[in-house]
């Protein structure tokens, strides 16, 4: 038998290389994500964005669910289905039980569901972290809902997707706001405004308390008194008139303007 070897120890990082080491499968989802979201942002069918992108129509979907920007009856159904098991069971039981629980095949019940591996842009995800196009569309979505029901909780919604966008006042003054996080990582139902040098707060009770005083989504509000002697109440105004929740008389439209492009 010959000399036996020396034992050499392995070099941190070493291994087998890859065969594409320039591959990365979370980079192109994410690509392949926001492909498919600036088509449906030009309101572009499933079947047209796929045959675009030369994908199939059901990963299309998927995608798009995976950015937040897809929603239907059936993929919110499922989804809160899922997430109820998810509690409770690993992410294969919960699929299977979803499937059970509403007589779907598990194809259609992952068809669904978004990505479990890459990035998952969900509807609170920080606006700096997705793309132009799936903001707007989150924005689009959020203020249909709220001005077909204008609830607190549809209310809340288009706030948050709104954080940091410009408005203007009655006046015709520019402003944005802010919604900060407490200690414990949820949201505080507070809007700071940004005015120039200065931050005010404003309460979230305050703009619940103007939201109660709107009759008619749509209806002309001649000015901001008129939604109550509330502390804010010229900011809520430029923000539920932007939100669609009021509409302002014909001379102060032109004050009230928005520029097309909305950060500041």
């Amino acid at each position: 038998m010959g000399e036996k070897r020396k034992y050499k120890a392995r070099k941190p990082g070493g291994g087998r290389k890859k065969l594409k080491p320039e591959y990365d499968a979370g980079k192109n989802l994410k690509r392949q994500m926001e492909s498919a979201v600036a088509l449906y942002d030009s309101e572009m069918s499933l079947q047209a964005i796929a045959d675009a992108l030369v994908l199939n129509p059901i990963k299309v979907r998927k995608l798009l669910i995976t950015a937040g920007v897809y929603e239907s009856d059936v993929a919110e159904k499922v989804q809160h289905t899922f997430n109820n098991y998810r509690e409770t069971q690993s992410y294969k039981d919960a699929i299977l039980s979803t499937a059970s629980a509403l007589k779907l095949s598990k194809a259609s019940v992952t068809s669904y569901l978004p990505y479990e591996k890459g990035v998952y842009f969900p509807s609170t995800t920080s606006t700096e972290k997705i793309s132009v196009a799936a903001e707007r569309q989150r924005r689009y979505r959020a203020v249909r809902k709220l001005r077909t029901e204008p609830t607190e909780e549809h209310l809340w919604d288009a706030v948050l997707v709104y954080s940091g966008v410009r408005f203007k006042t009655y006046s015709g003054l520019p402003f944005s706001y802010e919604v900060r996080k407490g200690r414990n990582g949820e949201y505080t139902k507070e809007l700071w405004i940004d005015r120039r040098e200065n931050s005010k707060s404003l309460a979230w009770s305050s703009v619940l308390l103007a939201l109660g005083n709107v009759k008619e989504v749509g209806a002309v509000v001649d000015r901001p008194k008129a939604l109550g002697d509330i502390r804010g109440v010229t900011y809520i105004y430029g923000m539920f008139y932007r939100l669609g929740l009021i509409n302002v008389p014909d001379e102060v439209k032109e004050k009230m303007k928005h520029p097309k492009n909305h950060k500041k």
